[in-house]
């Protein structure tokens, strides 16, 4: 199929005079659209469709429907509407019938994903009033595990599928935030205190959104789209509701397809995609490649982080560049691209765009007046796109603020304070400079420092600890911390990164741990942070091979090395911003990502013509492993292949 172009209902908004304010069109429906309607009316219209594909197993829409009622019969006489419920279960047909079950009850759906860590489970379920955990009963935290259980009859097939599926129940905490009133969804974010922080968006502002989705995408019967995006964040839910809204299939992809962007490729390619959503840097690498010309993929959301060149002439999709932090209903601004592009290949990096119907942005100085097109200020979002705000009223007032007195923003009572330094070009067009305070994008997920160095605190063994996000060469930030033993305490990063883990997401997991005597302080007594920042830059950008200290380490590329050893060292200690680590060490357990598994396999395969596969990698006991199996593949290939 060939790309589709913006409808009238995206196209570019007005602009405000010489000032840098932009207003998204007006949305269709006025921000009425109730989101689970949709779906009822599909299941009426369509019953017999395919509404979930998953490998050789699928469901109908009148299947999800019905495994939707009896979810909620057997939750109704224990959840009530405006309940919160912790959803810690996997891409599947069982998560999107628990979707649909909980949307029918009114309860406020809160994906927590299908491993979330022990400590960072325990620390949401104190701080809000989740009536119940559902998942799988073997991965949910002891108190839950103890606790009341309800086993729930969900689909069991699929790449993801867990066979038993329970709802867990146990007392939150007694100063627990329950949901505001007309929550249809939380997620959470990164925190500066440590824990995490829970944003509740209403169904109008998720309905206008795939308003909008669908307008743009022309998503419809017939069509299938990704369900890929880790549960936990916020694009899964526009992923999963805009199948479920328009009368098309969902997807859900197996999880070795988020290590890899060629297997990525290869399974838009297999599953049939029409419409897909993926993060940045899975994309990118995607960009420097011939692109597939059998795909039937017609729009490509990409998001999650600053993208950083163009689509070639060869991409048949039309790919959206887009913006939106989770208090503004995961997307806020996008920015088409095509192939027929003027600017297309290019390594030029694209602009935000525009806002999307019904969003308000401005670009604002620290007193929150509007500056002038071409100045640089904080990106301010309002309109009927924004969430109802934190689950911690006392957070919502700081974060979201009234509209400055005298400035006219029609249809506008509030904005929300991004933090994101912009630019607005004199067409309304949005230039994403950076972060205005500390916190850091890793791997398309935002990190608060503060948040790491907290969980590592949680240690009795630690004294204290500071996280600092050095760029590496070509922009991209690397979280490395600098940790204190506490008094009589013996510290090493093989120790603290286990439990680490059990806190914190994958993507703010450190990659580089140094534990230090002492801090640096600056003129007023306060730890340095800037010099610890310049400290770890300047280790990133040293000679491979040496470590932290300037010494090399035992492993320096010993004189017998193998290619392959060479090859995946360097590149291992490239990626993951840590030059001291060596041969013995494991790719995951030395901080290796998701993201950046992608991208060693990319680099091995660009260096060696060597295709290895994400489960191939991830079996490996450690980097030694991962290079023999690239000189084995090597030994048998052809001569001069």
């Amino acid at each position: 199929m060939t790309s589709q172009p913006m409808t009238a209902r995206t196209a570019a908004p007005t602009t405000a005079g010489a000032l840098s304010i932009a207003h998204g069109a007006r949305p269709a429906t006025d921000g009425a659209t109730e989101v689970l309607a949709r779906f009822e009316e599909w299941v009426r219209r369509s019953p017999d469709a395919p509404a979930v594909i998953d490998g050789t197993h699928s469901w109908t829409y009148r299947q999800i429907g019905a495994a939707a009622d009896e979810a909620a019969a057997a939750l109704r006489a224990r959840v009530r509407p405006g309940d919160l419920v912790g959803v810690c279960l996997d891409r599947s047909a069982a998560l999107v019938v628990t979707a649909v079950a909980l949307a029918r009850i009114g309860a406020v759906y809160l994906p927590l994903g299908p491993r979330p860590g022990e400590r960072r489970t325990d620390a949401v379920t104190e701080d809000l009033n989740v009536r119940c955990l559902i998942g799988d009963p073997e991965l949910l935290p002891p108190r839950h595990r103890a606790g009341d259980r309800l086993e729930l009859a969900l689909p069991g097939e699929g790449t993801n599928a867990t066979t038993t599926v329970v709802a867990a129940f146990a007392a939150p905490g007694a100063t627990a935030h329950s949901a505001p009133a007309g929550a249809f969804y939380a997620v959470l974010t990164s925190g500066s205190t440590g824990r995490p922080k829970a944003v509740a968006v209403g169904e109008p502002a998720l309905g206008g959104l795939l308003d909008w989705y669908r307008a743009t995408t022309g998503l419809g019967p017939g069509d299938r789209h990704s369900l890929l995006i880790g549960v936990a964040f916020d694009p899964h839910l526009l992923e999963l509701w805009a199948g479920l809204t328009s009368g098309a299939a969902l997807v859900p992809a197996p999880d070795e397809v988020r290590w890899d962007s060629v297997v990525l490729a290869d399974w838009w390619r297999t599953a049939g995609l029409s419409v897909a959503v993926a993060a940045t840097p899975m994309v990118e690498p995607l960009l420097d490649r011939p692109w597939p010309q059998d795909l039937r993929l017609r729009h490509l959301i990409v998001g999650g982080d600053r993208m950083r060149r163009r689509p070639g002439a060869e991409v048949t999709a039309t790919v959206h560049n887009a913006y939106g932090p989770a208090e503004a209903t995961v997307i806020a601004t996008t920015y088409a691209m095509h192939g027929t592009d003027g600017a297309a290949g290019t390594d030029s990096a694209p602009p935000i765009g525009h806002p999307v119907p019904g969003v308000t942005v401005l670009v604002a100085d620290p007193d929150g007046r509007p500056v002038e097109h071409g100045a640089e200020g904080e990106l301010l979002i309002g309109g009927s796109g924004l969430a109802l705000g934190y689950l911690d009223p006392e957070l919502t007032a700081r974060r979201f603020i009234a509209v400055p007195e005298g400035l006219d923003l029609p249809g506008v009572e509030r904005v929300y304070r991004t933090g994101d330094r912009v630019r607005m070009a004199a067409d309304g067009q949005l230039e994403f400079l950076g972060r205005l305070d500390d916190q850091v994008k890793i791997s398309g997920v935002r990190i608060e420092p503060a948040e790491v160095e907290a969980a590592f605190e949680q240690d009795p063994a630690v004294l204290s600890a500071v996280v600092t996000a050095p760029r590496t060469a070509d922009g991209r930030a690397r979280l490395v911390a600098y940790v204190r033993a506490a008094a009589g305490a013996v510290l090493t990063t093989d120790a603290l990164l286990p439990a680490l883990r059990t806190w914190l997401p994958e993507q703010a997991i450190p990659s580089d741990v140094r534990i230090v005597d002492s801090f640096p302080l600056d003129a007023n007594g306060k730890v340095d942070r800037a010099e610890l920042t310049r400290r770890a830059a300047e280790s990133l950008a040293s000679r491979p091979g040496a470590a932290p200290d300037g010494s090399a380490p035992e492993d320096d590329e010993p004189a017998d090395a193998t290619p392959g050893e060479r090859l995946v060292l360097s590149a291992a200690r490239d990626l993951l911003g840590r030059p001291g680590i060596s041969l013995a060490d494991n790719f995951t357990e030395a901080g290796g990502t998701s993201v950046l598994a992608a991208r060693l396999l990319t680099v091995i395969e660009k260096d060696s013509g060597i295709r290895l596969r994400a489960p191939e990698l991830l079996r490996q006991p450690d980097l030694r492993a991962v290079a023999r199996l690239v000189d084995e593949r090597a030994a048998r290939q052809p001569a001069g292949a």
